[in-house]
This record gives structure tokens, sequence and C-alpha cells, in this order.
């Protein structure tokens, strides 16, 4: 990505190998290469934490298994529709005989129609608007409670969410999906003093605009990244291995008084008035 000067340019960090070891962690929601949910697993693989990954339909399980293939040991993979309960409360019934326990889950889910991803938000769709909401929005309560019992017997664990500026001002084009990650976010607050008293944090990452399978369905993307770019304070773009290192460290001890959060990880866009 270009930058204003050219020694601003991203530097990536080493991270101990180690910082994870141990540690054990599902990640939902990598479609494919360029997902956010992929640059956190190699994030969180890289410091030492065995991965298992969800897939939603044959199509892209495909995609999961050839990413998954490049990590270090046997990654199971399991089939999960946030849509529907029983698949969810399945997946992590199966993980309990891959996992003793689970210190970790990325929740990297977000839908909403192409349609509605354009225009006035006055015309949303009621049908639109729930599917957004139950997907975006509510999987994520839906996927802590089921995960909980895995959770509590490591003795608690983070849970990390994605975000967008879109859920707390008005984002042109950004419609429904900002209604549903406003509700994501206020999720976390809830979620995080539910189980705050078991030792699991709950944090979202509100990540800037990155050019994702997801992202691309948002009307006037291009635009949004330029402006990003030309007004934020460090006057660029960020790269999913941001996003990456940010839930590294939510997922690891480092972070351990911190919840109900939402970390901002977009170059300070988001601290700009005019």
């Amino acid at each position: 990505m270009s930058t204003v000067l050219e020694d601003t340019s991203v530097q990536s960090n080493p991270v101990p190998h180690n910082l994870l070891a141990g540690k054990t962690g599902i990640i939902l929601g990598v479609a494919n290469k360029w997902s956010i949910g992929w640059a956190i697993a190699q994030a969180l693989s890289n410091a030492g934490m065995r991965l298992a990954f969800t897939y939603q339909g044959e199509r892209l399980k495909e995609n999961v298994e050839k990413l998954t293939a490049t990590l270090e040991g046997e990654i199971p993979l399991y089939p999960c529709d946030v849509t529907d309960e029983t698949q969810v409360d399945d997946l992590f019934k199966n993980l309990a005989g891959d996992f003793d326990g689970l210190d970790c889950v990325i929740h990297s889910l977000a839908f909403a129609k192409r349609e509605e991803l354009a225009g006035a938000f006055v015309n949303t769709s009621k049908e639109g608007y729930l599917l957004a909401q139950e997907i975006s929005a509510y999987s994520l309560t839906a996927v802590a409670r089921a995960a909980l019992p895995l959770m509590e017997k490591r003795g608690g664990g983070s849970i990390v969410t994605l975000t967008y500026y879109g859920g707390e001002k008005v984002v042109p084009n950004y419609n429904v999906m900002g209604v549903a990650k406003a509700a994501l976010e206020m999720s976390v607050r809830y979620l995080a003093e539910d189980l705050g008293p078991r030792n699991i944090r709950v944090n979202a990452i509100s990540a800037g605009p990155i050019k994702t399978l997801a992202a691309s369905g948002v009307s006037g993307l291009s635009n949004m990244l330029e402006q990003m770019k030309d007004k934020a304070p460090l006057r660029r773009n960020i790269e999913a291995a941001e996003v990456g290192d940010t839930a590294l460290f939510l997922a690891s001890h480092l972070s351990r008084g911190i919840t109900g959060e939402v970390i901002h990880v977009d170059a300070g866009y988001h601290i700009k008035g005019f």
C-alpha cells in the first residue's frame, strides 16, 4: 500500500513463537486468504496456538482446507452455519472431542445482502435487516454461550470479534451493516459483564477498511479507502496483519486486564472530526 512518506511503511515485528504455546483457539469466518480471520489465524498460529476452523458450505471448505494445510500440526475443520443454532451447539460438542478446553474464540463473521449495502438505509427490507442482525450480531452471543463450557475448563479465556467504524458513525452505503455492528459492539459489553466473573474477556477490534470478500459488497469501498489514506493520522490504509497482531495481543495474557473494549485499528481515522 502507498504511504505519504517512503519510510512510514508498515514493519512487521517478530512475536515470540511460544507466547501462546499450549493455548487452543477456534476461528469462525475465514473465507479466503484475504480474510481478516486468516490474518488473525496466522498471527495466533505463529505464536504457538493450536487452532481449529469452521467453514460454511462445501464451496468454502476447499478454501479453508488449502489455507490450513500451510499451518503446523493437524487442524480440525467443522461445518457451521450460525443461522442454525443446532450447528453452533454441535460445533462445540465436536470440538470437545479434539480439544480438552478452549482458550480463545475469534468471531470474524458478518453478512448483509448486497442490495442492502447501497442507496438509502430507509429502504432496508425487514428480511435484510433481520438477516444482518442474526449473522453479524446475534451469532456472537450464540457462539459465546456454546463455547462457555470449554472455556471454563481452561479457567477462562478470550473472545474477540470484528467490527467497523460504521457502527459508531454514519458511513455512506454501510447501512444495515452499520446498525448490526452497533448491536455487536453493545453485545460485547453485555457479554463482558456476564462472562467476566468466569474470567472470560470479550473484546472487539474495529478495523479500518480492507479489501476483503465481505467488504467488496459495500458500494463505494474504493472511495472509503482513499479517504482513509488521506485523512487518517498515519496517512495510510491498514493491513490485515495489523489486525492479526491486535487479536494476538487480545488472545494473550498481555491483555488480561482488558474486557468490554472496542479497540480501533484504523491508522487513527476514528479520532478525526473534519
